[in-house]
């Protein structure tokens, strides 16, 4: 099992306990550092750079969507798995935005999350189905007059709908019998057209207009 850096974010310590012993018992699943705040957690990622930050969205200060646009800005290869209590469709629209890796409920399991954070190692991207699921009903009907998603061709949409299934760019490539350099290229238009810095932020713009499948 591939070893994962793990930085804890929560302005509750019992919280922040919970977790750091509970994961501790995993030996690929190291925690590096433990934040209360979101000034502190980037420092902290600055210093002992993980794999994973699992944050709470509500912190003092800085929150925790503002600490997740701050992180994937100065650390884009680090991974941000937002962790709370509130199961808030604006909560998970905010953190698709702010390029977050995941979006989970406090009251998820050890093993669920566990494999949350897996998942998101292999570059999936996992939001709580049924927040997720509500956002998508809400809002899917925009699509057709969403001036961004007109840009693209039918093959950048199918591309887009896979990288908003977690799909690397070799899983794409096999999927739909492409070169990973095309692949590249799709991706690459994919974000120019929709005004967006990474893929996080384009699977946000699939989910949100129900083209993920």
């Amino acid at each position: 099992m591939e070893h994962i850096k793990v930085l804890l974010v929560d302005d509750h310590e019992v919280v922040r306990l919970g977790l750091r012993t509970l994961l501790s018992n995993l030996d690929y699943i190291e925690i590096v550092g433990e934040a209360d705040t979101g000034h502190d957690a980037i420092s902290l990622v600055r210093s002992t750079q993980p794999d994973i930050v699992l944050m709470d969205i509500r912190l003092p200060g800085k929150n925790g969507i503002e600490t997740c646009r701050e992180v994937k800005k100065q650390f884009p290869v680090c991974h941000v798995v937002m962790l709370t209590s509130y199961d808030s469709k604006e909560y998970l629209h905010d953190a698709m935005k702010a390029g977050a890796n995941g979006f989970v409920l406090k009251e998820i399991s050890m093993d669920s999350l566990v494999k949350v954070l897996d998942d998101v190692m292999r570059g999936e991207i996992v939001f709580d189905k049924s927040t997720l699921g509500r956002v998508v009903q809400d809002i899917k009907q925009e699509a057709d007059d969403n001036e961004l998603l007109r840009r693209l061709t039918r093959v950048e949409r199918n591309v887009l709908g896979l990288i908003s299934h977690g799909r690397t760019n070799r899983e794409i490539s096999e999927e739909m019998y492409l070169s990973e350099k095309t692949v590249r290229n799709y991706v690459s238009n994919i974000l120019t057209k929709l005004e967006v810095g990474n893929r996080t932020e384009a699977a946000a713009l699939a989910i949100r207009y129900h083209l993920s499948g």
